[in-house]
């Protein structure tokens, strides 16, 4: 235990205090005893002529001697020190008495069963009411917990300013305490402003996911794998939708005696691109195999026309929700042939009801109502793919948009692709995609070309043959 007043010990670091009258209580010396035994440090002090004044429990279990064996004695001579460098060391530390701030000094020091143990010491003058030196305290631990805590502490600061992944300590409530500036840039928002907020007000997406991660983090612990999450930002050009692997870490309080949770580290790394190139790829791959398998089954029909629809619905698989194949009235058209404003007749088309194969129509050959500046006709004119879309308007409205173009109610994107062959138009494949899917982009329009080319070549072989 400490030394105190009450054990008998004179504490020459202070002036003597008067005996208290009235009931026993804890008294100043109580209070020091307490404080010094609750250190993580072990701490000595000196006197001004070099005697051991204070010696607490960390000192004791470093180094074995007890506050009794050690408080009253001269330095470490003898006993704490090897007598060669007993004065070498006694020196450094009384030589605090003089100096400004703090000195750091590393020696070894003996241990009471006669090992060596190498420490780093901070010592600092304590000075008297007439603000002269009094003597020196000296805290010190072991080297090697000393370089763990600064490797600690290295980490940390390391983590929240130089960093390639973004770190945030998110508190119990699920709101960041602490953001690295790595995390600031992908969050769009500044290091303090993200501070205390909810993180529902820094991502527009993909807050649920988070959260649920972060709450899973805090009551079972970290998860065995990071995890791939995707999220929505907020930017000045718009919502940016990021996919983000996370790993996570609960913070337990050192300081208590069960475990108390701090919190999560949340630690992430931008991998959208990566990951849309995985997408990407692994589509390629779907709908190669896709324009494989069809071929192959039209290959076996005896009708081409039926060889057109094969086309068509395996095209559909992934890809859009209902299909229509339109062919220019009176027969293929070379370019610049073109007398009037081309019709087309409808020749087959997708259930619009149940899912099932397409089914040929079109057998009178009467001409689809097609009002001018249909995609359908657009698409014709120009030789090349259109794409249209509803936008974001009310139920009501995207459904009139799509029946007075034709189509099925509930489509509100659309994909023309030009039926050609031997350098002629034949019509015009369209593809449409209901309010759960997203709109046709640049990609989905190259896979819809592949896909007319070989509904064309069926067509084409359909008026060779008069089928």
């Amino acid at each position: 235990m400490s030394a105190s007043r009450r054990s008998g010990t004179t504490d020459e670091l202070g002036p003597d205090e008067p005996e208290r009258a009235g009931p026993v209580g804890p008294d100043g010396s109580d209070l020091l005893a307490a404080l010094l035994d609750g250190m993580d440090a072990a701490l000595c002090a000196f006197d001004a002529g070099g005697v051991v004044t204070h010696w607490n429990r960390e000192a004791e279990r470093i180094l074995g001697w007890t506050a009794a064996e050690a408080v009253g004695r001269h330095g470490f001579a003898g006993w704490a020190v090897r007598s060669a460098d007993a004065e070498e060391v006694e020196g450094r530390l009384m030589s605090a008495m003089e100096a400004p701030g703090r000195q750091v000094h590393e020696f070894a020091l003996l241990t009471k069963d006669g090992g060596r143990v190498l420490v780093r010491t901070q010592s600092a003058a304590v000075r008297g009411p007439d603000g002269k030196p009094a003597g020196v305290y000296c805290a010190f631990s072991e080297v090697h917990a000393q370089i763990d805590l600064e490797r600690s502490i290295a980490l940390s600061e390391a983590l929240f300013e130089d960093a390639s992944w973004g770190v945030v300590l998110v508190d119990a409530d699920l709101r960041p305490a602490v953001v690295n500036a790595h995390a600031a840039r992908a969050l769009g928002i500044g290091r303090t402003s993200a501070l205390g907020r909810p993180l529902g007000e820094l991502l527009a997406q993909g807050v649920e996911e988070l959260e649920s991660a972060l709450t899973h983090v805090l009551a079972e612990g970290a998860p065995p794998a990071p995890a791939e999450i995707w999220v929505s930002v907020r930017t000045p050009e718009g919502d940016q939708r990021r996919c983000w692997r996370c790993g996570f870490v609960r913070l337990a309080s050192p300081l208590a005696e069960e475990p108390v949770p701090l919190g999560v580290a949340w630690l992430f790394q931008d991998v959208t691109e990566g990951k849309q190139g995985e997408q990407e790829a692994a589509l390629l791959r779907f709908r190669t195999n896709q324009l494989h398998r069809a071929a192959r089954a039209a290959a076996e029909c005896e009708d081409p026309g039926e060889a057109a629809t094969v086309h068509l619905d395996f095209a559909l698989a992934g890809f859009a929700d209902h299909a229509l194949i339109d062919r220019v009235a009176g027969g293929a058209v070379a370019d610049g042939a073109a007398e009037g404003p081309v019709r087309l007749v409808r020749v087959a088309a997708t259930p619009a009801g149940a899912p099932g194969p397409s089914l040929l129509t079109g057998q009178a050959g009467l001409p689809v109502r097609y009002a001018q500046g249909h995609p359908a006709l657009q698409c014709v004119e120009r030789t090349g793919a259109v794409r249209a879309s509803v936008g974001a308007v009310p139920a009501e409205q995207a459904r009139e948009w799509a029946l007075a173009r034709q189509w099925p109610e509930d489509a509100v994107h659309a994909l023309c692709a030009v039926l050609r062959s031997r350098g002629r138009t034949l019509g015009v494949v369209t593809f449409l995609r209901g309010s759960g899917r997203s709109q046709f982009e640049r990609v989905d329009a190259v896979y819809a070309e592949d896909v007319a080319v070989r509904i064309a070549a069926a067509l084409d072989l359909a008026g060779v043959v008069g089928r």
